[in-house]
């Protein structure tokens, strides 16, 4: 990876639980590059963590992370083939799952969906 401000990672994953952890990978390679703070690469790790979880669990087909460098941070992008859109939901205390989006909004600056040739993106945009 290049120092470039204008620099983009793109990977493909496949919908399996290991995708999660090339996805941090990624991310803290590629805030490495950039210089970006450890306390910005972490946040971005538990983004991409959940954003590329809810690919596997409600999305179709392979998952595509791309990791672009932003004045200041960084954005994160997964697209998967489902057109349907992640849901903000209130946190019922008696789940164990059901937060991933909340943790998304609370650690970005930042967040959305875009659709895309049949699928969707979900975005966030994370900095100091």
């Amino acid at each position: 990876m290049l120092n470039d401000p204008l620099a983009e990672v793109r990977v493909t994953l496949t919908a399996e639980g290991g995708s999660c952890a090339r996805a941090r990978q990624v991310v803290r390679e590629a805030a490495a590059s950039w210089e970006l703070s450890e306390d910005l690469s972490d946040d971005a790790q538990l983004v991409v963590t959940e954003l590329v979880s809810n690919g596997i669990d409600h999305g179709e087909g392979p998952i595509t992370l791309t990791v672009s460098r932003k004045a200041g941070g960084m954005l994160v992008e997964v697209r998967d083939e489902s057109p349907k859109l992640p849901e903000l939901r209130p946190v019922d205390p008696s789940s164990p799952r059901g937060r991933g989006m909340q943790l998304v909004q609370a650690l970005s600056v930042e967040w959305g969906t875009r659709p895309q040739n049949g699928g969707k993106v979900v975005w966030a945009q994370l900095e100091p």
